[in-house]
């Protein structure tokens, strides 16, 4: 498998399971988008419309978002939001 191919299989696994968070965070006016995965496996997210300026979105990130990441896509080495 090249490079490309296994960067593209991990991005897919990232969005796969960004949308098993969606729904909980679109019931509370939210949302999440990829913005990116780093060389070093880092993805790298944009929270979005209630979410952004929610004073929980810190917590949401670690143990909403982050946890099932790191559940379904064990190789990711941590979680961060970009703006």
């Amino acid at each position: 498998m090249s490079e490309q191919d296994s960067r593209q299989e991990l991005l897919d696994k990232v969005e796969a399971a960004l949308a098993m968070v969606r729904p909980s965070l679109e019931a509370d006016g939210g949302g999440v988008e990829l913005a990116g995965v780093t060389d070093d496996k880092v993805v790298e997210v944009r929270l979005q419309g209630a979410c952004r300026g929610c004073p929980m979105a810190q917590m949401t990130l670690a143990m909403g978002i982050g946890r099932v990441l790191r559940q379904e896509v064990p190789e990711i080495t941590d979680v961060r939001a970009v703006n």
